[in-house]
């Protein structure tokens, strides 16, 4: 980075372990947020930029699909980088969140719709630990393989079952209006602020979790079961909490996917290749990396036989 931490000194174990202990981090990601959440929105308010651009076209096509799908990719790192769980059901789950959302507005009159979200993303975790159930006993490629029967499965129940679709001829459902805390959210920017708040959310709950010692006990069955296990780690209880709150995070996308995003979904629409499309996100993005910022370290200059300015990844 273009900062080192030399000169910030903790005094105590709660600022060592904070969340942003250095200082230029917590003043990048406040003005990351504060552009993202005002700065955008108040650029869309604005007459002149917004003759001159078409936001519309950059909520609805870039940014909100974005923050979605980063959602979903933020759920599959917590499985396959922290934990070291390859899935590649990613796509059904998020599916499953879609039409369990759709079915709990349906069928529940008055029930807010961010609780459908939630109890979508908890269906979504309950199906994620019946096919997590195979990585107590194999890993690696096996469980990959494993796990692509959820994908082919839930598109096949989803498809078969009329009653999930409410009797649609072609399985396709149309979301609900969007509203939350009984504001109609009927707004390219209004959809945005709220995909957005419920990322931002989520993204700090799970920088929590992994910071936890249930994220230490993913990374020790991640970098190695056996080893893990002879300390204590419970193999059972670690890798299906993985798949449960990897899957509950992808069923909340796909809730989002539906009724923030397209509003028409069908089946078809979560295919194998969207799996495979999340999974290369968290490839190319850096599989168990952290959103936090990595300065460089105060010694790095005077302690590494590397030349001077040179700084590891």
């Amino acid at each position: 980075m273009l900062y080192r931490e030399a000169g910030q000194f903790k005094t105590s174990y709660a600022a060592d372990q904070q969340l942003f202990p250095i200082r230029q981090d917590r003043i990048a990601m406040a003005a990351l947020l504060a552009l993202a959440f005002l700065g955008v929105p108040l650029a869309a308010a604005t007459p002149a930029l917004a003759g001159a651009v078409d936001f519309n076209y950059w909520f609805n096509g870039v940014l909100i699909p974005f923050l979605i799908f980063s959602l979903a990719a933020l759920g599959l790192n917590i499985l396959t980088g922290y934990a070291g769980q390859l899935s590649l059901g990613t796509a059904a789950f998020m599916a499953v969140g879609a039409f369990a959302a759709y079915n709990f507005e349906l069928r529940v009159p008055g029930m807010p719709m961010l609780l459908s979200f939630v109890l979508a993303g908890i269906v979504a975790a309950g199906i994620g630990v019946v096919f997590g159930l195979p990585s107590l006993r194999i890993k690696g490629f096996y469980l990959a393989v494993a796990t692509l029967a959820a994908q082919f499965f839930v598109v096949w129940a989803l498809t078969k079952f009329g009653w999930v679709s409410n009797y649609s001829s072609s399985g396709v459902i149309t979301a609900q209006k969007l509203v939350a805390f009984g504001y109609a959210v009927d707004t390219p920017v209004k959809r945005y602020v709220l995909v957005l708040a419920i990322v931002s959310v989520m993204a700090l709950a799970a920088k929590n979790m992994v910071r936890s010692s249930i994220g230490r006990a993913w990374m020790a069955v991640r970098d190695m079961d056996v080893a893990a296990e002879v300390v204590g780690i419970p193999m059972m209880k670690t890798k299906l909490l993985a798949f449960a709150i990897s899957s509950f995070y992808c069923g909340v996308a796909g809730a989002l996917y539906a009724f923030a995003y397209l509003g028409t979904v069908e089946p078809a629409g979560f295919e194998l290749d969207l799996s495979f499309r999340i999974l290369f996100m968290i490839i190319i993005g850096g599989v168990g990396s952290s959103w936090t910022f990595r300065p460089l370290p105060s010694n790095a200059l005077s302690a590494s036989p590397f030349p001077r300015g040179w700084c590891p990844t």
